[in-house]
């Protein structure tokens, strides 16, 4: 259940009608619904219930400080990839004990960052960076807690772009020089070993892969342990997928997934971290838009909103699907047109879709792209000079933004002027005169 429902034909988030925010806030604008946020999450924590374990939501799904709150108070920890996002979870409220530092470029400054601030462990990803953390830690005078990310050359089957565990990807250890890394690490000054971590990639709709994955760090760690080795913890990675089309096959339940860590897992006495993100926070929000023009070309109609692919990416970066749906619910039977969906940012990649069936439309009527809480906000941009989107939080029958729509003098007093350059005003004439 998302909690964006139909109601009286007006699509709703939880209790309050979606023309009710475009009306206050403008559009294009993110809405995030709080009853799914931690229903999901609930989810997690229900499927890990009796074993040790630690849920640390991926911030780079969407790292509204008002969503990590949310989630921060129902107890998760964060798991991040940069120092802004590290800042974002502190920030947020969540203490260091409960944030997870991943990525595989984490600079000497981050390092510093977090271990001045508190951290539960770096997820580390090479030798010249557990190198450079022993470095950092020693001149601190402190330890820093460390999981070796393994790459265990699993197939995720899902994008090539967001699959993170075959072998000629960019990260992670192989699992064949894992004692070894390990055995160094513990040598080293500033460094405390804690554990193994693995993410194999996102958006997985199928158990497999993460089966084989496990299987391959469950008997690592029994053959590690077996040669003096101490593994307190072991990092599982995110990655779970969400229906982004009510006509896929649902993907694998949390509670499925639990009891998948439980059967590999559960006799190894390690606490348990996971780290998902797009199935807590996906399904918990939409881009709500509205049209422009319904512009008919010599083949086509295209429906062009005042959304773009700066406030959604996605369909152009991964040519990813989001059903896209009428604000005002169709009336039974009603008649379908098919219409390219598109943005009105000066690229011929700003489309969202092609040959989309929607009742017919006009302008001012209001979409909703769904599924879009994750990998939205936080991958747009001002390309083309158009201002942030805008995000708001749904609480039953009332809402608050939650980040506000910049505006242009919000956004051009960001730039400087060299005084080099001379004050602003009227453009000198170029070399020649005006019509050189």
């Amino acid at each position: 259940m998302d909690h964006f429902l139909y109601r009286d034909g007006v699509l709703h988030a939880e209790d309050v009608p979606l023309p009710a925010i475009a009306a206050a806030v403008g559009t294009p604008v993110y809405v995030y619904a709080r009853a799914t946020l931690t229903r999901h999450y609930r989810l997690f924590a229900e499927a890990l219930d009796g074993l040790p374990h630690l849920i640390c939501y991926a911030v780079k799904a969407n790292g509204n400080l008002a969503v990590l709150k949310l989630l921060g108070d129902l107890g998760a920890g964060m798991d991040v990839v940069s120092g802004g996002e590290y800042a974002r979870a502190r920030a947020a409220g969540v203490p260091g004990s409960r944030i997870v530092f991943s990525g595989v470029g984490k600079t000497r400054a981050e390092m510093a960052q977090a271990l001045a601030g508190g951290i539960r462990q770096f997820n580390v990803e090479s030798e010249p960076e557990l190198e450079a953390l022993s470095e950092v830690a020693a001149g601190l005078g402190v330890e820093a807690p460390v999981a070796l990310r393994l790459n265990p050359d699993v197939d995720a089957r899902t994008h090539p772009k967001i699959a993170t565990g075959g072998a000629e990807t960019k990260f992670g250890i192989p699992m064949g020089q894992a004692v070894a890394v390990y055995t160094r690490a513990a040598a080293l000054p500033g460094i405390r070993p804690v554990g193994l971590d693995l993410h194999i990639g996102s958006q997985l709709t199928d158990l497999a892969p993460y089966e084989q994955a496990y299987l391959r760090l469950a008997g690592l760690t029994r053959a590690m342990r077996a040669e003096g080795h101490r593994i307190d913890r072991l990092d599982l990675g995110g990655g779970l997928g969400i229906p982004y089309t009510r006509s896929n096959a649902v993907p694998p339940l949390p509670s499925e997934y639990g009891a998948l860590v439980r059967r590999i897992f559960g006799d190894l006495d390690c606490e348990i971290e996971i780290e998902p993100g797009r199935l807590i926070a996906g399904n918990a929000g939409i881009l709500l838009a509205a049209a422009i023009y319904v512009k008919p070309g010599a083949q086509r109609r295209f429906l062009i909103l005042d959304a773009a692919m700066n406030d959604l990416i996605r369909p152009t970066m991964y040519d990813a699907h989001h059903d896209i749906v009428p604000v005002q619910e169709a009336a039974p039977g009603a008649e379908t047109l098919p219409y390219d969906v598109v943005g009105p940012v000066c690229e011929t990649g700003d489309i969202f879709a092609r040959d989309r069936a929607l009742p017919a439309m006009a302008p001012g009527d209001l979409v909703a792209f769904r599924s879009a809480g994750a990998y939205g906000a936080v991958m747009a941009s001002e390309y083309n000079a158009r201002p942030l989107v805008p995000e708001v939080l749904v609480d039953g029958d009332h809402f608050a933004v939650i980040r506000a729509r910049p505006t242009f003098d919000a956004m051009l007093a960001r730039d400087t002027i060299p005084e080099w350059l001379g004050p602003p005003g009227a453009c000198a004439e170029p070399t020649g005169g005006a019509d050189a």
